[in-house]
């Protein structure tokens, strides 16, 4: 579909960590471009744990399809990464279910060291801009195909 808007998406970026985050950031807006979606929102917020409560803003948007969640959780002393971690998917799959539109999880961590979750930004970004994509599709797909079998 050349010049046109395959699926519009919300990008809310945690901005701790910020040298990795914002690399982030910035190739999954143009990863977005690339595969013909419109970034039509996007939100920075404090860190991930920060996430769910505008992400839940975002997707009850009428002019948002579907969510692309960025961050960068690295390994510390203890385990709050992985509560932290553990926390914030879930309750973007909640998130997802909720309001019927798809989130993609670009977050890396738990467990990551800071040089992994650097050397790994930008795949994260892209594989999260890429599934939000594919998602979006193959669900309108699915509602197509349930609308007319309800016929």
């Amino acid at each position: 579909m050349p010049g046109r808007t395959k699926a519009r998406a919300a990008i809310v970026c945690s901005e701790f960590n910020e040298e990795i985050t914002s690399r982030m950031f910035s190739r999954a807006t143009e990863r977005c471009r690339e595969n013909g979606m419109a970034v039509t929102a996007t939100c920075i917020v404090p860190g991930a744990f920060d996430i769910p409560l505008f992400l839940d803003l975002l997707l009850s948007r009428r002019d948002v399809d579907c969510a692309i969640t960025l961050g960068a959780i690295v390994k510390g002393d203890t385990d709050h990464d992985s509560v932290i971690a553990r926390e914030v998917a879930s309750s973007v799959v909640g998130l997802s279910l909720k309001h019927g539109k798809p989130v993609a999880l670009g977050i890396s961590g738990p467990g990551m060291t800071w040089k992994q979750a650097s050397d790994r930004a930008e795949e994260y970004a892209v594989r999260a801009a890429d599934a939000a994509m594919k998602m979006t599709l193959t669900l309108r797909k699915m509602r197509r195909a349930r609308r007319r079998n309800a016929e």
